[in-house]
């Protein structure tokens, strides 16, 4: 069974300031090219923005966020920047993982790690063992991920854990198959770099996800920002198929849920 609700089989519980935050950090190399650096500055820079977003993140109260660090298909880009965006990967999980684990962090990487040389495999796994009992938020890294990846390893998973069972396959069979089991689906979805589509992420969980794009490149992606996407999720009605005025039915316990975690003004 899934942990969490399905959007598309329960109205889930919402409220005001979101639970789960799915981001693509696009903009990086342009951002480089700006400034006339190479890409990789850029590259180098939006670690630093992580870093600030984490640290948003939890004075917030976000308790999941999730970043798109390196695509299925990032392996189609000029063999030298796949090289020292896995040197980057290697560095950051040396430098920050005691960073996180201090502040109460969790760290967990899904994709299939199987194609990463096996000394930045040992660091993702001795990563996520170390911050394992960690709750204050939950950082997914998604690498060598592809939403379509996701649902077919998910598919062949659960076709095995029943080899006898024949059709009549639902979506609670699936769901606890998915990389991302463990976490309730994105109430908001942000992409940065000014480009409006979701690339191949998330493809199952962005279903009913509040989705907020901006101009900004990722480096400039500040608090300030952030606080901008947070203020227009507020704004959006979450219906789940449902009605304005069925909206409006909701329970007294519902909305005080909702309203006990509203953003101080």
């Amino acid at each position: 069974m899934a942990l969490f609700a399905s959007s598309t089989r329960d109205v889930p519980v919402t409220s005001v300031v979101p639970r789960h935050v799915a981001i693509i950090m696009d903009g990086n190399g342009r951002w480089a090219r700006k400034r006339l650096l190479p890409r990789f500055a850029g590259h180098h820079r939006g670690v630093e923005t992580v870093r600030a977003t984490v640290k948003t993140c939890l004075e917030r109260g976000i308790e999941f966020l999730t970043i798109f660090a390196f695509s299925s298909e990032n392996w189609r880009r000029p063999q030298e920047e796949v090289s020292l965006l896995m040197q980057l990967f290697v560095k950051a999980l040396k430098d920050e993982v005691s960073k996180l684990h201090r502040n109460g962090v969790r760290l967990r990487v899904v994709g299939d790690l199987s194609r990463f040389e096996p000394e930045l495999q040992a660091l993702i796994r001795s990563s996520e063992e170390r911050t394992a009992d960690n709750k204050r938020l939950i950082l997914t890294v998604a690498a060598n991920y592809g939403g379509r990846w996701d649902i077919l390893q998910a598919v062949n998973r659960m076709l095995l854990s029943e080899p006898g069972k024949n059709g009549e396959w639902t979506e609670s069979d699936m769901a606890p198959h998915l990389a991302m089991s463990y976490a309730p689906e994105p109430d908001l979805f942000i992409r940065t770099g000014g480009e409006q589509r979701i690339s191949n992420f998330l493809l199952w969980q962005l279903a009913y996800s509040e989705f907020y794009f901006t101009d900004l490149l990722w480096p400039e992606f500040d608090a300030t920002a952030f606080d901008a996407a947070l203020a227009s999720f507020q704004q959006r009605e979450r219906r789940f198929g449902r009605t304005s005025e069925q909206l409006l039915g909701d329970s007294p316990a519902t909305t005080a849920a909702a309203t006990s975690r509203r953003i101080d003004a």
